[in-house]
């Protein structure tokens, strides 16, 4: 029995020194993992962030900069936003999110204003919206605190105004501020800036030119206003018109009464041409009757010739004997 048990010392031993190496190189290793992760796991656990240590050491090997999402999360769970459930803003849909190339703050702190002004955004819709190209951000901004669009876009059309003319041919230039909302349910496949330019553009032109004169639309600049809003241009765009204001208009040149001169012009060149293409054929024709009158004449002089011919050789054939 002794023996035996001499012979068993080595072998336990061997146990014992490997159980020692195991444990110092586990705990070299959660060492390193909470000095490397320690501070931000504390930070989530201590914010309710729900962040476990497996996923900080996940996303360090999906080569993710753990430090935006967890501080993304914690701003969403300072800020009263579900950060569990099918719909909540968990960890591994703000990893979908960064790996997609969306910019995870930046739809964070949308979603946190979008719910400090009671808009209806969840996480989806702001991913969305991200992805797609969109400033989410400046998308709440601008639902929340309507932005101002001068049309037309000096920077963009090089003009100040627009210019129109009403049914009497006078020429107005106008200058609007068109005050538009973001309509975040029309943002992804809305039409932008651009566009609204344009339509409010065209409607300020058809608005004039229904106008019978340009006196009328200085009466009443809403009406203008009035005519446009009532067209819906903002159909099928990213905005919502909150209204159109006419902030300048001055009258241009009399586009009709320069227009009549011209056409005057016009006609007195054409009358000019007429008349000398009339006094041309007179001149034709009076030549003309001169050559036939000069033809006449020689054939009266030809006949004349032939009379004392003819009474000499009547007078030869005696026929000029009494």
């Amino acid at each position: 029995m002794s023996i035996l048990f001499a012979q068993q010392i080595p072998f336990q031993q061997i146990l014992v020194i490997a159980a020692v190496i195991a444990g110092v190189v586990f705990l070299l290793i959660l060492g390193s993992v909470f000095f490397f992760y320690g501070s931000l796991w504390f930070q989530a656990f201590m914010s309710g962030a729900r962040v476990s240590m497996i996923q900080l050491v996940g996303m360090s090997l999906m080569k993710i900069r753990s430090r935006i999402i967890v501080q993304a999360k914690i701003m969403a769970k300072q800020a009263g936003l579900p950060i569990t459930g099918q719909m909540g803003i968990t960890t591994r849909r703000l990893i979908a999110h960064y790996l997609a190339g969306g910019n995870v703050p930046n739809i964070i702190r949308a979603l946190i204003a979008a719910h400090r002004a009671s808009l209806d955004l969840n996480f989806d819709q702001a991913a969305a919206i991200d992805l797609a190209g969109r400033d989410v951000l400046d998308a709440v901004r601008t639902c929340v605190n309507p932005k101002v669009i001068v049309c037309p876009d000096p920077k963009k059309s090089g003009r100040t105004t627009l210019s129109a003319i009403a049914k009497n041919g006078v020429e107005l230039c106008v200058r609007a501020q068109v005050t538009v909302r973001t309509n975040l349910e029309r943002l992804i496949g809305g039409a932008t800036e651009e566009t609204i330019i344009a339509r409010i553009g065209e409607g300020i032109i058809t608005a004039i030119g229904s106008s019978n004169t340009h006196f009328e639309v200085m009466e009443n600049p809403d009406s203008i206003s009035k005519a446009v809003v009532a067209r819906g241009l903002d159909s099928q765009t990213a905005f919502r018109i909150v209204s159109i204001d006419i902030a300048d208009i001055d009258v241009g040149q009399n586009i009709g009464a320069r227009l009549q001169a011209d056409q005057a012009e016009a006609d007195t060149r054409v009358a000019r041409a007429k008349a000398e293409e009339r006094r041309a054929q007179a001149l034709a024709q009076e030549q003309e009757m001169k050559a036939r009158t000069a033809e006449n004449r020689s054939r009266v002089v030809e006949a004349e010739a032939t009379v004392p011919r003819s009474l000499a050789e009547a007078f030869r054939r005696g026929e000029g004997k009494i």
